[in-house]
């Protein structure tokens, strides 16, 4: 069998549309929806006050590093560029040769790991928009921008270079108002602190309040929405459920809530939140900006190359496909050039919950309960 037949960027693409059509879609991919531009114009890309994204300056021209996990190279032109392959070498190919043999029960094996290895990838490149939306959703200290580091490579964006959105639009909890004090918080009031600052400065009303787990538990555990409940309910109750906590806030803030727990992995494998905890989102009805995915060097010079095969999937990742002959190798490539836009920055608000003291002080409680019960 001719791995050129059967294992090419258009098989890749439609397999992985197959697989990828029954998955459930990442949050940011929503409120951010796809769309493609021709050049690179940072013009396009819009934060706080519809002002353009400062952009850090790096260095150009890289080649693609061959790895297994979520990376990138150097950025090539103003907006980052993302790219990473993998090889079937020789070797693999004669693993390859096994498909010949209708009876090898490891067949479908061997090509559902050839296929994995390029799903993979371009699971690789969709976590890229989410990454850096998610930075955008929750920016650490206020301070709204992206910032990502690999490869001696530093992408740095800032959205907000005045401060003015941090200045308006961020709200961080201190003392007896931190929810890590259940007696005293009052996530209720926040709430509405927040709704009114946005709602006076642009017109919107916040409808969705996003948060992680973490989070929703110490909003949960707030000796005020348990009051608020039992008032409105006439019940006495020592715990509320996830569903019963979401109705007395939407009664209450008319907010719904949407807890994300998805995560990714960095470049070094290391697992991380795409919601930070101690941080809510609160978001308007509707699309907040736009993901601009441009045209990438494969797509632009190599789609109509005799050397090379190019596909395109989810809008803007190319898959390119380069046959080596000495040494006789594949190389499969996912390449992109995203960035989002922010055109609805300034009717967002964002909420720090809990300071680095109560987080860490919840992280030791579970160890320092079994060193007491081991004692």
């Amino acid at each position: 069998m001719d791995i050129r037949a059967f294992f090419t960027p258009d098989a890749i693409a439609a397999q992985w549309n197959e697989a990828a059509s029954n998955s459930i879609p990442y949050l940011g991919a929503g409120l951010f929806p796809a769309r493609k531009k021709a050049g690179l114009d940072l013009s396009w890309l819009k934060g706080s006050k519809g002002l353009p994204v400062s952009l850090k300056p790096s260095a150009f021209d890289a080649k693609a590093t061959f790895r297994d996990r979520i990376g990138f190279s150097k950025v090539e032109t103003e907006m980052p560029f993302f790219r990473e392959g993998f090889k079937i070498k020789e070797k693999d190919r004669q693993e390859l040769l096994r498909v010949q043999d209708s009876n090898d029960p490891y067949a479908q094996a061997i090509i559902e790991r050839v296929f994995d290895d390029a799903n993979n990838l371009i699971a690789g490149a969709n976590v890229v928009p989410e990454r850096i939306i998610m930075q955008l959703l929750f920016p650490e200290n206020g301070n709204a921008g992206i910032a990502i580091q690999a490869n001696g490579v530093s992408y740095v964006y800032h959205y907000d270079s005045n401060g003015a959105w941090k200045a308006g639009n961020y709200i961080e909890l201190s003392g007896a108002d931190l929810w890590s004090a259940s007696a005293t918080a009052d996530p209720f009031a926040v709430f509405k602190t927040a709704k009114d600052k946005i709602r006076s400065k642009t017109g919107s009303d916040l409808t969705v309040a996003i948060m992680n787990t973490y989070t929703f538990n110490l909003m949960s555990a707030a000796e005020a929405v348990k009051r608020r409940y039992l008032t409105t309910s006439g019940l006495t109750l020592s715990y509320l459920t996830n569903d019963e906590v979401k109705n007395v806030v939407s009664g209450t803030s008319r907010l719904q809530i949407a807890v994300y727990d998805k995560q990714f992995k960095d470049e070094d494998g290391v697992a991380h939140p795409f919601v930070p905890d101690g941080y809510v989102a609160l978001i308007p009805s509707g699309a907040l900006g736009n993901t601009w995915y441009g045209t990438t060097p494969e797509e632009a010079d190599l789609i109509a190359s005799p050397t090379a095969e190019v596909e395109i999937v989810n809008t803007g990742v190319a898959i390119t496909r380069i046959i080596e002959e000495h040494p006789v190798n594949t190389n499969i490539f996912a390449s992109e050039i995203v960035l989002p836009s922010f055109e609805r920055m300034d009717e967002v608000a964002v909420i720090k919950v809990v300071g680095a003291a109560a987080r860490a002080a919840q992280d030791e409680e579970p160890s320092a309960q079994k060193a007491r019960a081991a004692k």
